[in-house]
């Protein structure tokens, strides 16, 4: 490893993510000026990314991605795997862990909060072996996240999920869901089983007001309504996170959840569709390490 004077950071940029503007050359001026020693290698894929991590885990001493919650999301196998603290860079739409870590909208200012050094633990979520920063859900956003093409995010921006969501109300028919949880077995009619590690997903929605990303915690919820049009007059709770409070909404918090459905549906985690049901989440305590503002 460098010396601390002499850092030498791995920097991982997705140049199609939705909403960055600061080019590429501009965040490796500002990193490299603050005296860290960068790679860059291409990356085409995001398939590529935990790749990269493995292969310049012995010549780096840290991780810098640039993109959003999806390029961020594919870096968690590298970084559990190496040990590696990452730096966010928020070049995406909704750029929701960035939002949970308290994280510069700008990515140069952001880039300075890598090169102050102060870093946290966070936990991360896993369904299925897929690990995850933010939350992971079953139903309507799933569809939501088929839906959402990379042409609509940068046409609409965070705007792209309200307009694609709006297309998808007629869809929004409740399915049968069974969930085990702390020795208890519910069978649910849902519209959406959300499961969520950090507080923000969907562009600024909170899971849960009281989430923290290292409270230890899954913070799950479930929308018990007839149709996904009874949603609607819920946006300001699911916005300020007390959606709870509802009489239609299960809430509750745990560390492992088994989520079963009659027919396969597809699990949506940090925005990209990675596994269906059956479900198996669980907590993963003080997983990783992140730079963030002190």
């Amino acid at each position: 490893m460098s010396s601390p004077e002499t850092r030498r950071a791995l920097l991982l940029l997705n140049g199609r993510a939705g909403a960055g503007t600061a080019p590429a050359a501009e965040l490796v001026d500002v990193l490299r000026a603050g005296g860290l020693a960068v790679t860059a290698p291409a990356i085409a894929r995001r398939e590529e990314v935990t790749d990269a991590i493995r292969a310049h885990a012995g010549e780096v001493d840290l991780v810098v991605v640039g993109g959003g919650d999806g390029t961020v999301n594919a870096t968690a196998p590298g970084i559990v795997a190496t040990g590696l603290p990452l730096g966010i860079l928020p070049l995406g739409t909704a750029n929701d862990l960035a939002r949970t870590l308290g994280l510069p909208t700008d990515p140069a200012a952001a880039a300075r909060v890598i090169l102050e050094g102060h870093t946290r633990s966070i936990d991360l979520g896993e369904v299925n072996g897929h690990l995850y920063f933010n939350v992971a859900s079953v139903g309507f956003s799933a569809r939501l996240a088929r839906r959402l093409t990379r042409e609509a995010k940068q046409r609409w921006g965070v705007l792209g999920y309200s307009v694609v969501g709006a297309r998808l109300f007629s869809e929004g028919r409740p399915f049968l869901a069974h969930l085990e949880h702390d020795g208890a077995a519910e069978t649910v009619r849902t519209v959406q089983v959300s499961v969520g590690n950090g507080r923000f997903y969907g562009g600024g929605l909170r899971v849960d007001a009281a989430a923290q990303p290292d409270d230890g915690l899954l913070h799950v919820y479930s929308l018990e309504v007839p149709h996904v049009g009874y949603v609607i007059p819920m946006l300001p709770s699911l916005r300020r996170g007390t959606h709870g409070r509802w009489k239609r909404v299960r809430a509750f918090e745990s560390t492992e959840l088994v989520l079963r459905t009659r027919r396969r549906h597809e699990v949506n985690a940090d925005g990209e569709l990675v596994t269906t049901t059956p479900a198996h989440f669980r907590i993963r305590p003080a997983a990783a390490t992140v730079f963030a503002p002190r």
